[in-house]
């Protein structure tokens, strides 16, 4: 009974997602229209994508703040990240490489 409630609360939430994105879509091309097909090959990938980016760019500032990645200038201008390889920071990426994969789990 306990995983059909998460299952459904999972579906709730993913219809939510989905239509905000689907929303959002609609408020940045307000003269857009497209079969459920289109909705969803085009105005939600972009939107998942839109949403994706922000996540991976807060991901990657808290990273580089906690020194486990670093940012280096690239040829073309664009910053680039690698990994701390200095061995104390490696131990430090494993551990929370381990820590973020056990928060995964209990979810």
């Amino acid at each position: 009974m306990h995983g059909s409630r998460i299952e459904m609360s999972n579906q709730r939430n993913d219809k939510g997602q989905a239509r905000r994105y689907i929303l959002r879509y609609l408020v940045d091309h307000p003269d857009a229209g497209d079969t459920l097909d289109g909705i969803v090959e085009w105005w939600l990938l972009h939107q998942k994508i839109r949403f994706e980016t922000r996540t991976v760019s807060r991901a990657v500032t808290e990273l580089v703040a906690q020194d486990l990645i670093v940012e280096q200038k690239g040829a073309d201008g664009r910053i680039i990240y690698r990994s701390n390889r200095t061995a104390k920071k490696s131990q430090a990426m494993l551990t929370a490489t381990r820590a973020l994969s056990d928060d995964d789990d209990s979810n």
